[in-house]
């Protein structure tokens, strides 16, 4: 039995790197600084390690022979999940340009809400570090922060030290929208964080008012979604007065249609700020690797994770490419799911050939065609995966020698199966 210290997180977005796992042959038990996301993500035990074809135990040979013929097939096969390390992110876009498939987050229809606006008019956005040092009023826009990221105002905002802060107690934190359900928002000196509730569909016409008092424009109503204009009036004052702001919200929280308009609202007031001051964006993400996937289509590609090889190069759709779709109108006609971080997020139930390349102890509604199970980066295998911020890819450790795979090494092994069979062809 041994005991690793900090210990780097690739599960709740922000990079937490102060866990301290006890590991005990290849049980894995967390002895400080887990939360709710972290824990139960690290504790989880390890199902079959063997792969299975149609539920029937194989060598790893064999399944990815299997997965090998039956991608050989496809006309217009799916990657969808793509929750997965720096490596096997790369090995999913080179298996994805062999066979021409399309490949979809399965996070992308969230994150689409804050890429749009910024392709449409950019943002101006921060990091953790600066939220750490400088920020002092922090806003929160229709997101349970401390649900999302149950450490971040442990490690970001009530920090002890900061460089450019000399009380972080003093800092201010407002929720606009939802409720947390926590305490973690109230500073070490007992100071709460002031809530202004309203429904997620009222946001889009409360971030508007808000812009709008941001930049002094007359508001005649005398409330909106609930809210009196004279309290987003003392927001605003807030903002304008601030040294460094920081606006944050997850894209994912923004439930409803449009929601990508909100966003560009807020990115857009942000920029009104700095025109006196400073102010910048926080978007939330970083989750089973999202920010990883879209970091490495990015850089890869050109295009975040939701593109088409089929044409023999990388084609972008934000809209068209999606999973769901794509299997709902009979687009698709083979499945690879890969999700190596949460054994609960399984592949939509399909009658198309599904591979599945995830995580030991997924249990499935439907026997995919071929499982093959692989390790979890940051657990069974070292590796990168990028924070909240996009500009850091945390250095994840090997914790234990469970004989899993990555899952790199296993669509490594597929798309040189593949090669085979189109030679052959």
């Amino acid at each position: 039995m041994t005991v690793i210290t900090e210990v780097p997180s690739p599960f709740c977005g922000i990079g937490t790197d102060d866990l301290s796992i006890q590991i005990d042959g290849i049980t894995l038990k967390v002895t400080e600084n887990g939360c709710a996301v972290n824990l139960p993500a690290f504790e989880q035990a390890i199902g079959e390690t063997s792969p299975r074809i149609a539920g029937k135990s194989v060598s790893l040979q064999d399944a990815v022979s299997k997965a090998s013929k039956l991608l050989a097939d496809t006309k217009q096969p799916v990657i969808g999940g793509c929750a997965t390390d720096v490596n096997g992110m790369r090995a999913l876009l080179s298996l994805a340009d062999r066979c021409g498939a399309v490949v979809d987050n399965m996070n992308f229809s969230a994150a689409r809400n804050n890429f749009l606006a910024l392709q449409d008019s950019g943002w101006m956005n921060t990091t953790l570090a600066e939220v750490k040092n400088r920020c002092d009023l922090l806003l929160v826009v229709g997101t349970d922060l401390e649900s999302f990221a149950p450490r971040f105002f442990e490690r970001y905002l009530w920090n002890q030290e900061a460089m450019f802060l000399e009380n972080t107690n003093q800092r201010e934190v407002i929720y606009l929208g939802k409720v947390p359900l926590g305490n973690a928002s109230t500073s070490p000196a007992g100071q709460k964080a002031k809530i202004l509730n309203c429904d997620n569909s009222s946001l889009p016409e409360v971030v508007a008012v808000l812009r709008a008092l941001v930049k002094g424009l007359p508001i005649r109503a005398v409330e909106v979604g609930g809210i009196a204009v004279s309290e987003l009036q003392a927001i605003a004052d807030k903002l304008n007065a601030a040294k460094y702001s920081v606006v944050t919200w997850a894209a994912g929280a923004l439930g409803y249609s449009q929601a990508e308009l909100t966003v560009q609202a807020l990115s857009e007031m942000i920029k009104d700020i700095n025109r006196t001051t400073r102010c910048s964006g926080l978007p939330l993400a970083g989750k089973e690797g999202d920010q990883t996937a879209n970091q490495v289509c990015g850089w890869t590609t050109g295009y975040p994770a939701r593109v088409s090889f089929a044409r023999g190069y990388p084609e972008y759709d934000p809209f068209l490419y999606d999973t769901s779709l794509m299997l709902a109108n009979g687009e698709a006609d083979t499945l690879v799911w890969v999700n190596a971080f949460n054994i609960k997020a399984v592949p939509p139930v399909s009658e198309l050939p599904t591979i599945v390349v995830g995580r030991s102890g997924m249990i499935f509604t439907k026997e995919p065609d071929v499982f093959i199970p692989v390790g979890t980066p940051g657990i069974d295998h070292a590796g990168h995966a990028y924070r909240t911020d996009n500009v850091v890819a945390i250095r994840l450790k090997k914790l234990r020698d469970s004989g899993l795979p990555s899952t790199a090494q296993v669509l490594a092994a597929i798309e040189n199966a593949l090669k085979g069979v189109q030679a052959a062809c």
